[in-house]
């Protein structure tokens, strides 16, 4: 359903991604895994298009001048080329890390923007319904500003945004940063429905190795912008290399 090759990502003389390759199946629940600063996460505003969206946002400014080079097919067709907006109504959709709501708008208004490519007002109100059901603790809340939102209430609310599209591949980038053990748990169990239940195929991106390999099926691990190693947990567990030197298990 997705595949990923020889992605590079080069800010001035800084590179961040070098040749990452991936591919994950429908119906599958990757990890993709590694130290904060391996590159997880602009491998997953990559793929989504974001980089590409930077690259033009920054033409002729004196910023980072941004090089982005490699492949990228989803659903069996080249994508790397087209515009963030067209990837994510392709159903290709991306959830930050931390969650970064609009601050000033209630939490019903931030999921409802989450619908912006959909037309059709049952299907929203149905996906509403749905996240609500999910996120119990989002429809409480759902008049109360979002800026005023708990770490991990800001987390729920970004996944939820994300499922109002209702996305057939969700790129999930570090859910658990910053939360209570409690609270991954919790957030654990959600991202296990929405794979489970929902039938989203997901990419998992997560810094807490146990995290991701308690749900995935099978895991890439990077470092330093480079895709090291893949498997599943019991493969790369089993390597003392890999467990040591890139898990710090």
């Amino acid at each position: 359903m997705l595949e990923v090759e020889n992605i590079t990502v080069r800010y001035d003389t800084a590179t961040v991604l070098d040749e990452a390759s991936l591919r994950v199946e429908k119906g599958e629940l990757v990890g993709l895994v590694g130290p904060n600063g391996a590159g997880k996460s602009t491998l997953l505003r990559a793929i989504a298009g974001l980089i590409k969206w930077e690259k033009e946002v920054l033409k002729g400014t004196r910023q980072a001048d941004i090089t982005f080079e490699g492949r990228i097919e989803f659903d069996g067709e080249r994508i790397e080329q087209l515009p963030a907006s067209e990837i994510a109504r392709r159903g290709l959709i991306l959830c930050p890390e931390r969650g970064r709501p609009f601050a000033e708008m209630t939490v019903k208004d931030n999921l409802l923007a989450g619908a912006y490519l959909c037309k059709d007002r049952n299907e929203v109100g149905s996906n509403l319904d749905n996240v609500y059901k999910l996120f119990p603790r989002l429809k409480e809340r759902q008049n109360q500003i979002s800026g005023t939102l708990s770490g991990g209430e800001r987390q729920m609310l970004c996944i939820g945004r994300s499922l109002m599209h209702q996305p057939k591949f969700l790129l999930v980038d570090e859910p658990s940063s910053g939360l209570a053990p409690k609270l991954k748990e919790d957030l654990f169990r959600r991202v296990e429905e929405i794979y489970q239940e929902l039938g989203v195929t997901i990419l998992l991106a997560e810094q807490d190795v146990s995290f991701a390999f308690d749900l995935s099926a099978r895991n890439y691990v990077m470092s330093r912008g480079h895709i090291i190693a893949h498997g599943t947990a019991q493969e790369l567990l089993g390597d003392e290399t890999i467990r040591k030197t890139y898990l710090g298990l």
